[in-house]
C-alpha cells in the first residue's frame, strides 16, 4: 500500500536568511533516504514547506512496507577462502559471521576475482522501523554553521525543536527524532490560531494551516502572494518598489500570514540622498521603499505584517515611529558630515590602516593617484579631474554616514563632493571608482571614471597594454584583449 508521507519539524523561530535552504535540504536528504530504501520509486517527487516556526515536507506514494531484498554479502576471495580444499579460517568465519554452514556458501565474482558470497532474502521492513533513522540522518545532513541546545536535552539543531509530525496517509508513524515522539497534531500562527491542529491526513495539511492554523505553510505560495500584494498596492499608490529579490526572500521567511500594509514617513527626510533612505528601511527595517513615476523616493514604503486585523493602523502607526528614529538618525549623519568637505578629510587618511604590508590609505591614495594619471592620459581623459577624483575617492570613508552604512562608500562621496563644490564630473567619477560593485552592474561610462582604479576591479579600456611598477614595487599588469581590461592592485 502507499500514501502520502508528512513530516513537521516544529520549532521555534528559524533564521530568516537560511530559511529555504533549510527546508530544501531537509527535504531532499529525507527523500534520498527513502529512495535508498525503496520506499518510494526514484526519482520521487514531494512538496517543501517551511515557515519561520516549522520544516515540512509531503511526498506522495511512500510505501507503508519494503518490497522484499535480495541481500549478497561478499567474504573473502576463493583464492584466500579456500587451501587445498579445506575452508581457511577466514572463510570460517565469514560463514559463522552469517550464522550459515561453508557450504550454503556461493561463489561470484566481483569484478575483479571469484570470491565467496552469501546470498539470501530479507523479508521487507515497514515504513515506522527506518523512518526515525531516515529523519535523523537527514536532519545530520543540514547546512547549519552553528547548532543550539535545549533544555536538558543533549540533542542539537539549528533552533529548539518542540514538535515532531510523521504521518503516512492517517496514519501516525511510530518513532523518535530529536528526542520527540510523533504525532499527528500541531500548532499554527502565534496569534492567529487557536490549540492543536490534528493532521487527519497527510494530504490536507496545506489546507488546515491555512484554514485552521493561519499558516501558509509553502515558502514559495507565500513569497508569491507577498510579490503580488506588493505589487498591487505600488500600483495603486502609481509607484514601483525599490526591492530586489534577497529582500523578498528574507521578508517571505520572517512571517507565515503575511498581510501588506501601506505607511508613511515625514517628507523633510526626502532631503537626505534617497540611497540611504532606501538602505536603512531595506537593511535595518525589511521595508519595501516605493520610487514614483521618475525614479525618485517617494515618502511612502509598504511593510508586510505577520498579523491580520480588522484595525491595522496601530501596527503602522508602530512601524512609522521605528522607521522615524532610523531616518532622523540618517539626517543627522547627513547634515554633520556636510561640516567638513571631504579635502579637509584627507590628513586624517594617515591614521587609517590600508594593509599592514601596503600602509594607510593615504599611501594607497597617493598611488592611485599615480596610476589614475598614466591611465587617464593613455585615455585622452582630463588628467586634473581624473587626478582630482582619485584624490578624493576614498575621503567618505572618515564620514558618519559611511561608517554607519559601509555600502555606500562612493554614493556619498558623490553626494559630498557636489555639496564642496567639487566638477560634476569628479563627482561623478567618485561614484563609478566603485563600480562595478557585484556581477552585473555597470560599468563606469566615461573616460574619468574609467581612469580612477578599484581595489582588485576590472575596468574597460581601451588603451595600449604596459607593466607598471608602484612606488612599494606592487605589479600592476595591464591585459589587451579586445575590448581592453585594465586589473589593477592599488
Amino acid at each position: 500500500m502507499t500514501d502520502t508521507l508528512l513530516i513537521e519539524l516544529r520549532t521555534e523561530e528559524l533564521p530568516p536568511k537560511a530559511l529555504n535552504q533549510l527546508g530544501e535540504c531537509l527535504a531532499a536528504a529525507v527523500v534520498e533516504g527513502l529512495e535508498k530504501a525503496q520506499l518510494v520509486t526514484s526519482p520521487a517527487k514531494y512538496s517543501v514547506f517551511a515557515s519561520p516556526r516549522r520544516l515540512a515536507m509531503l511526498v506522495p506514494h511512500v510505501k507503508a512496507v519494503q518490497a522484499d531484498q535480495q541481500v549478497i554479502k561478499k567474504g573473502p576471495s576463493v583464492v584466500a577462502g579456500m587451501k587445498e580444499g579445506v575452508p581457511t579460517k577466514a572463510l570460517q568465519g565469514f560463514a559463522r559471521a552469517n550464522h550459515v554452514d561453508v557450504a550454503a556458501l556461493t561463489q561470484i565474482d566481483d569484478g575483479k576475482q571469484m570470491v565467496f558470497a552469501y546470498e539470501y532474502t530479507q523479508a521487507g521492513q515497514p515504513l515506522a522501523a527506518l523512518l526515525s533513522d531516515i529523519l535523523a540522518q537527514a536532519v545530520k545532513k543540514l547546512p547549519i554553521p552553528k547548532v543550539m541546545h535545549w533544555g536538558s536535552s543533549t540533542h542539537t539543531f539549528v533552533r529548539p525543536v518542540h514538535g515532531l509530525v510523521m504521518v503516512h496517509g492517517n496514519t501516525v508513524v511510530p518513532g523518535e527524532v530529536l528526542g520527540l515522539t510523533s504525532q499527528n497534531w500541531t500548532l499554527g500562527h502565534r496569534f492567529l490560531s487557536h490549540g492543536q491542529i490534528v493532521l487527519a491526513n497527510a494530504d490536507d495539511y496545506p489546507r488546515q494551516m491555512a484554514e485552521e492554523g493561519k499558516v501558509i505553510a509553502s515558502f514559495a505560495s507565500r513569497r508569491a502572494l507577498i510579490a503580488r500584494e506588493l505589487d498591487k498596492n505600488a500600483t495603486a499608490l502609481q509607484a514601483t518598489v525599490a526591492a530586489d529579490d534577497a529582500l523578498l526572500d528574507e521578508v517571505t521567511a520572517l512571517v507565515e500570514w503575511p498581510v501588506v500594509l501601506q505607511a508613511g514617513f515625514e517628507s523633510h527626510f526626502l532631503r537626505v540622498p534617497q540611497e540611504c533612505l532606501i538602505l536603512t528601511m531595506q537593511q535595518n527595517q525589511k521595508y519595501f521603499p516605493l520610487l514614483d513615476t521618475e525614479g525618485k523616493l517617494m515618502n511612502r514604503f509598504l511593510l508586510v505584517s505577520n498579523l491580520q486585523t480588522a484595525d491595522p493602523s496601530h501596527i503602522i502607526h508602530g512601524n512609522e515611529r521605528v522607521l522615524r528614529a532610523r531616518l532622523s538618525d540618517a539626517a543627522f549623519f547627513f547634515k554633520q558630515d556636510q561640516k567638513a568637505s571631504l579635502a579637509s578629510r584627507l590628513p586624517k587618511l594617515m591614521h587609517v590602516v590600508y594593509h599592514n604590508k601596503l600602509g594607510s590609505q593615504a599611501e594607497r591614495v597617493s598611488r592611485l593617484m599615480q596610476l589614475t594619471q598614466g591611465i587617464a592620459q593613455a585615455l585622452g581623459a582630463n588628467v586634473t579631474k581624473a587626478v582630482r577624483a582619485a584624490e578624493l575617492a576614498k575621503a567618505d570613508l572618515l564620514t558618519e554616514m559611511v561608517g554607519e552604512f559601509p555600502e555606500l562608500q562612493g554614493t556619498m562621496g558623490k553626494y559630498y563632493a557636489l555639496h564642496d563644490g567639487e566638477d560634476a564630473e569628479v563627482a561623478r567619477a567618485i561614484e563609478q571608482h566603485y563600480q562595478p560593485r557585484f556581477a552585473g552592474d555597470a560599468l563606469p561610462d566615461d573616460p574619468i571614471g574609467t581612469a580612477v582604479p578599484w581595489l582588485i576591479s576590472w575596468k574597460l579600456w581601451w588603451g595600449f597594454g604596459a607593466l607598471v611598477w608602484c612606488p612599494l614595487g606592487i605589479k600592476i599588469l595591464t591585459l589587451c584583449v579586445v575590448p581592453r581590461w585594465v586589473y589593477c592592485v592599488c
